[in-house]
Parts: C-alpha cells; structure tokens; sequence
C-alpha cells in the first residue's frame, strides 16, 4: 500500500539524523520557528526543545496536520498557538529520566551526597549518620506519566508510597486520592515529591500553608515546574531549618545569582534537566516515527493536548 505523502520540519540535525533516511514518502526539513517557513504546508512541526512557546506565532504562516513538542508540559501553549493548529505533547519521552533525576534528588538529600561533596572539596572526612530512603512514605502530588515512572523506581528501595492526583480512583496497586485530602497526607510524609503539570489550580498550590503542614525535617522535590511553589513562602521555611528542598524547576528560571534561594540551607539546585539524557533524542525520534506512522494510514496522532483546528 502507498503511504501518504509527508513533511515533516525539524529543528536541528540532531533529529534528522535519528530519522534518516526518512520513513518511505517523507520529506525532512530544517527549521526552528525563527526563520520564515521552508514551505506554506508542513505536515509535522517539531518545534525547539526550551522555549517553545516563544516562536510558536511562526505558526500563523504555515498550515499544519500536527505541531509535536518536545516536551511533556504545554502550560502557556493555549495562548502562544496561532488557530487552526493540533498540539501534542511528547508523552513516553521524559517520563523514566525525570524520574531518575527524582530518585537521585531524594537519595542525594537522604544520603547527605551535598556535604560529602563539599567537605572532599575541603579534604574533609566528615561521616554522618543520615535518615535512609528505605522506611520512609513518600508522597507523590500528580500521578500522572512522571509520577507512575517515580513510583515504580522507589518502591524497590523499600519505601511506602501515597498517591494524590485530581481525581481519585482506586487502582491495583492501590488508591489515589484526591487533591483536597492533602492537609491530611501531609504531615506523614517523609518527602513530598511534586510530579503535575502547571495550570491555574497548581500555579502557587505550594504555599505558606502547604509548607506548614509537611512534617518537621520533611523533604520537598520539585521535577514539575517553579511557578507551583511560592519561592517566598519556601525560602521563609527553609530559613527555619525546618524543612529540606530539592529542585529541579524553579521560579523564577533561570535561577539569578543573587536569588536567596541559592543560600538556603539543606536545599539542592539543578537547573531543569530531568529530561536532559542520552534517552531524550532518540525516544524523540521513536514518537515521530510514531507520529507518521499514524498520520500517513490515516489515524489520529498520540497525545494531542490542544486541538485548535
């Protein structure tokens, strides 16, 4: 059978060259969005990795089948994205190296990684005796693809694990419960690890309150986005000595030299690379394949999150 003819742009050769030689009846082009467009109609847009919503208004000059991220979160998407276009988002990507980063985070913050470092930078032998990962409830807060994928890499280190999404369900494996029963969960959790998307209801969520009711000594992980957290409200707690934080988005970002947040005690930085592995491109190149597989048998691609058409 014939396949449908298509163009597919890309962004850089890292992509086209994962993709070459192109699938039988595709067309690979190069483009960023900063440019004008190599042609009037592009089947599939793959926009740039950071900053993606910023030179999506390039959209308005060409027609497209699909604009595929490359990234999982599409928070500000709905306002930069010209009409007449289907978004999706690159679910099955980034899923398994946010949550390694998410484990590394706990056991760094658990293990005291970040004193055992800067004590060899000093030629110091400084043992602690530190609180283990094994034993402790972790609670994940979005129990969507990260939250799953974090799940099932902390349940072999022996951990008891509470799930709390938007909507409660039971599952197998047990229940998830809803947002509203988080002042309850709260104060039992060990470490509070933060996995939903931004939208209206999560921008600030981690407030003054929330962070009062974490147990004393609790850790806080953040591999979601910045704007969940009020940042004045966690550099007060971190202050106390009450609280820990490890963080992989921040608010703002990038993080300025001078932000108090950098010289907050027991607080881990690293500057929003959950994604960012050896695992991204070529599972990048696996959902476009996917993708046009899809579109050129004539049915519908995966993970469409707006459809503005």
């Amino acid at each position: 059978m014939a396949r449908t003819p298509l163009t597919v742009s890309l962004p850089g050769n890292t992509l086209r060259d994962l993709l070459s030689p192109a699938p039988t009846g595709v067309e690979l082009l190069l483009w960023d969005l900063k440019t004008p467009p190599p042609a009037a109609h592009i089947d599939i847009v793959v926009p740039p990795y950071m900053g993606t919503e910023s030179v999506l208004g390039s959209l308005s000059a060409v027609t497209t089948q699909l604009v595929q991220s490359q990234s999982i979160g599409f928070d500000n998407v709905a306002d930069a994205l010209p009409p007449g276009h289907r978004f999706a988002n690159a679910s099955t990507v980034h899923e398994a190296s946010t949550a390694e980063l998410a484990v590394g985070l706990i056991l760094a913050m658990q293990r005291g990684i970040p004193d055992a470092v800067r004590a060899a930078d000093a030629g110091h032998w400084a043992p602690q005796r530190r609180a283990s990962l094994a034993d402790r409830t972790v609670l994940i807060v979005g129990f969507g693809g990260v939250g799953q994928a974090i799940e099932e890499r902390l349940l072999p280190f022996e951990t008891s694990v509470t799930r709390v999404a938007r909507t409660a369900r039971e599952t197998p494996t047990g229940p998830i419960h809803p947002m509203s029963e988080l002042p309850r969960l709260l104060p039992h959790a060990d470490i509070v690890v933060l996995a939903m998307p931004l939208t209206a209801e999560s921008t600030g969520m981690v407030n003054d309150a929330f962070l009062t009711a974490m147990a004393d000594g609790a850790l806080l992980v953040n591999v979601a986005r910045g704007p969940i957290i009020d940042t004045d409200a966690l550099v007060a707690h971190l202050h106390t000595g009450r609280l820990r934080a490890a963080l992989d988005v921040t608010d703002p970002e990038p993080l300025p030299a001078e932000h108090p947040l950098w010289s907050c005690p027991e607080v881990l930085i690293t500057p929003h690379v959950g994604g960012a592995t050896s695992a991204m491109m070529p599972r990048m190149a696996r959902l476009i394949r996917q993708q046009i597989e899809l579109l050129q048998s004539g049915q519908e691609p995966v993970n469409v999150v707006i459809d503005g058409r």
